[in-house]
């Protein structure tokens, strides 16, 4: 079995790959499906599937900020897009598959019949990071992240964000011109989404801009002073890592 994760923003187009999937294509297990991006980066971190069917334009993340975040690439990559165009198809001539709405069940098993055979030749994943080097993946992304509320979404340049703060299931985001956010989301999804290692988790409830540490106190407790005057406690966990981190 080929075990699979969907993602794309739309839960009906998501419903229609996985129909057409269960009919045609019985090799594949579909695991996992998201609709969120962000939390589509820590779904394929952990679970690490053969395949990935993704759909390229979703709101707050596409495709390629997506793919620019994950740590676990060992992976078949099927873009699943309703455009055709010149961006597809170089994705094509790195052999990296796509499928275009509409997905035609014939288009569908070509390409997981590719996926099956790479899986015995144990080259998963080398299409996928063969577009990534030769794509340069980091280019495409920008330093910005939406922040979603009720009544807006906030594109929030990354640089511009001191800390962020866990309170239950909201997280408190402090700004450098002295404002602060508050999102509906834990602190976990904001790290990931963020994904900059210059911002470092010196507690479970604190993550850290290192950029904007102005001291780093060791006595009566380790705590960091921030520029904007903040205290921030350090977890005893978390001290010989931050150290090394800031040494080097």
């Amino acid at each position: 079995m080929i075990r699979s994760i969907l993602v794309d923003d739309e839960i009906t187009a998501i419903k229609s790959l996985k129909w057409e999937i269960e009919k045609y294509c019985p090799e594949i297990e579909v695991v996992q499906h998201f609709t969120d991006p962000v939390e589509a980066i820590s779904g394929i971190n952990t679970i690490k599937p053969d395949c990935v069917f993704m759909d390229i334009e979703m709101p707050g993340l596409d495709a390629f900020q997506l793919l620019n975040r994950l740590s676990f690439k060992d992976f078949d990559l099927i873009f699943t897009t309703a455009y055709d165009n010149y961006a597809i198809k170089a994705f094509r001539e790195e052999a990296t598959d796509y499928l275009l709405k509409p997905i035609d069940p014939e288009d569908l098993s070509l390409a997981v019949e590719r996926v099956k055979k790479r899986k015995q030749e144990n080259s998963l994943g080398k299409a996928f990071q063969d577009l990534v080097s030769n794509t340069n993946l980091s280019q495409k992304n920008n330093d910005k992240i939406p922040l979603h509320f009720a009544d807006r979404t906030l594109f929030l340049k990354i640089s511009e964000i001191i800390f962020c703060k866990s309170d239950g299931n909201y997280t408190e985001i402090f700004l450098k011109n002295g404002q602060k956010e508050v999102l509906s989301k834990k602190l976990k999804y904001v790290q990931e989404l963020i994904n900059d290692p210059v911002f470092f988790r010196v507690h479970h409830s604190y993550l850290v801009n290192l950029k904007y540490i102005q001291e780093y106190f060791k006595n009566e407790g380790h705590y960091l002073v921030l520029e904007d005057g903040s205290s921030i406690p350090v977890a005893r966990s978390r001290k010989k890592e931050l150290l090394e981190f800031l040494n080097s």
